[in-house]
């Protein structure tokens, strides 16, 4: 415990002097902060502690004349951002380098996200042709077989964006409104997933490595990339799921569908919110604690918005890392 506080206190004062970038309108590109290998080694130490987590969705980051848009320009302690903006491409490679430094230097890990709906999805991918041609096929065991394997596709292409891009996890956010990719067959697509990612209790790590090296090759050995859901996240998906963001969004922290609260991860929409002094509810959902149990964390989707410097706002995520210190006090 005494280590835990310690790096908790070195990660406050690290956090503290990356906050005092208030230049948010600059033409030319910020250099960020950079500290001691010391530091960056308790940070690492510290995210892999066992504690609530911050947790946020990030965009915009095509631009980088900001480090409000960059990835060096997040909070040192966050512990997972989903890449809300997409992959970048490969020739960004600018991007490129700083998401791996803030991934394999500072720790957080970065997640593939995406809202799950296969009727959305174009026709060129081979997913939505077997798909198609499924749903056309006559009702019986061999149209049903066929719908699952289509599914199964479909988790495989957010798999290889996983893998091929070497991030740590997938975000599914289930928000269907009126997809096929709903109720039983979501859960399939979850468990295909999880075959690969995820607490699944029910497959070995020498069962999942075989089927990562079969997929990816001999040289891909993590077999410890995390699966999680967003949206309204049935609560069959508990035990294959590393936690469950839920868009509280305004809403009172508690209220968890049947989730274990150290699952769960109340998320503020501060995209909308972010000029209110409490943004959208992130400081209750800092401060909450379970009456039983532990918390799963707190969270910010448009994390990037509060870096925007204003009068409830006098730094650059001056009031996220405050929720940080109030979920995960330094002790001094």
């Amino acid at each position: 415990m005494n280590t835990i506080k310690y790096l908790l206190t070195l990660v406050a004062i690290g956090v503290f002097a990356t906050s005092c970038d208030t230049n948010i309108e600059s033409e030319d590109i910020q250099n960020p902060y950079t500290y001691s290998d010391l530091y960056y080694e308790n940070l690492r130490a510290y995210k892999a502690s066992d504690h609530p987590i911050s947790f946020g969705w990030f965009a915009q980051y095509g631009a980088q004349n900001s480090m409000g848009v960059r990835f060096m320009g997040l909070p040192d302690s966050l512990d997972i951002c989903s890449l809300w903006g997409g992959i970048p491409a490969k020739e960004n490679t600018a991007i490129w380098e700083e998401i791996r430094f803030v991934q394999k230097v500072k720790g957080t890990k970065m997640f593939v996200v995406a809202i799950t709906r296969i009727d959305a999805e174009t026709d060129e991918h081979a997913f939505k042709q077997a798909y198609n041609e499924a749903r056309q096929m006559e009702n019986g065991e061999e149209k049903d077989a066929a719908i699952l394997k289509a599914i199964e596709m479909y988790a495989e292409y957010f798999l290889d964006q996983v893998f091929e891009n070497d991030l740590d996890g997938f975000d599914a956010d289930y928000e269907p409104e009126g997809d096929f990719l709903s109720g039983r067959y979501f859960i399939h697509f979850m468990q295909h997933l999880a075959k690969y990612m995820g607490p699944n209790p029910d497959i070995t790590k020498e069962e999942r490595l075989k089927l990562i090296q079969e997929r990816y090759g001999k040289e891909v050995t993590d077999t410890d990339k995390m699966l999680c859901v967003d949206g309204g996240a049935p609560n069959q998906l508990i035990d294959i799921c590393n936690y469950y963001f839920q868009q509280t969004y305004g809403g009172s922290p508690g209220n968890d569908g049947g989730w274990p609260s150290e699952k769960v991860v109340y998320c503020a929409n501060v995209g909308d919110n972010w000029q209110s002094a409490n943004v959208g509810g992130l400081y209750d959902y800092a401060r909450y604690k379970p009456s039983k149990g532990k918390k799963g964390g707190f969270g910010a989707f448009f994390i990037h918005r509060d870096y925007n410097v204003h009068e409830s706002n006098p730094y650059p995520y001056k009031r996220f890392r405050e929720c940080i210190q109030i979920q995960n006090p330094a002790i001094h």
